[in-house]
């Protein structure tokens, strides 16, 4: 609750929302791999630990987790056209996070649940597959939307159109957002479950802000759009 009324007031101050005021600054690309690299890694050493980690299902957990940080950590930094720098305050508590949050989840998903083979047959678990890959696939898919709209060495803004751009300002948000309710939902697990609404209360204000500088920056911004729940937010 804290998040979501903190970034309703106060916009976190990077990429177009950048501003002056919060110290030294590295690059995105730099920033973006450093802050990121402790939910892979992390998430791989403590996985590691577990009496389960050469179980059936925690293996599963394992690679659903690396396929969404291993692009997100080392993949798309270098697929960034531009990009603000990250103040370093942003990157210290965006470190802190990902080592709590990837020690919480490897640490259930590894040891402390309890997962049988056919639990891969349960219709929480495909359920929740679904939405992690539907979530990885829109965001991935969102995210290659706003690269395309840039040409090598340009920084300014555009309107993006298309896909999931036709309902939402922020439908990279929103693929992320389903994902790791999807992850909740397949581990079946609180850790889960905390980390989907903490992803839920940090980028849906960043959505809404998103939205507004859209509509601010853009005198033909479409009036149908949401910022990140197609007909309602």
């Amino acid at each position: 609750m804290a998040t979501v009324v903190g970034l309703r007031f106060v916009t976190a101050p990077y990429g177009r929302h950048g501003r002056g005021g919060w110290g030294p600054k590295l690059p995105a690309r730099v920033g973006w791999l450093v802050m990121e690299s402790p939910a892979p890694l992390v998430f791989a050493g403590v996985y590691l630990t577990g009496d389960h980690r050469a179980d059936l299902v925690p293996l599963v957990f394992l690679a659903m987790w690396q396929t969404h940080y291993v692009q997100r950590t080392f993949v798309y930094p270098f697929l960034m056209r531009g990009g603000a720098p990250i103040p370093v305050v942003l990157m210290a508590m965006a470190i802190a996070f990902n080592v709590l949050n990837a020690y919480v989840n490897a640490r259930w998903v590894s040891h402390l649940g309890s997962y049988a083979a056919g639990w891969l047959a349960d219709p929480r678990f495909l359920a929740g597959l679904a939405l992690f890959a539907g979530g990885l696939a829109l965001n991935l898919s969102a995210d290659r939307t706003l690269r395309r709209l840039r040409a090598p060495g340009e920084t300014g803004y555009r309107i993006p159109r298309g896909g999931a751009y036709r309902f939402v300002s922020c439908p990279n948000y929103l693929g992320e957002i389903v994902e790791w309710f999807g992850w909740a939902l397949a581990t079946w697990s609180a850790a889960g479950l905390a980390f989907a609404l903490y992803t839920t209360a940090n980028l849906a204000p960043r959505a809404i802000a998103h939205h507004g500088w859209y509509r601010q920056q853009f005198a033909d911004y479409p009036a149908g759009r949401r910022a990140i729940v197609p007909y309602l937010l």
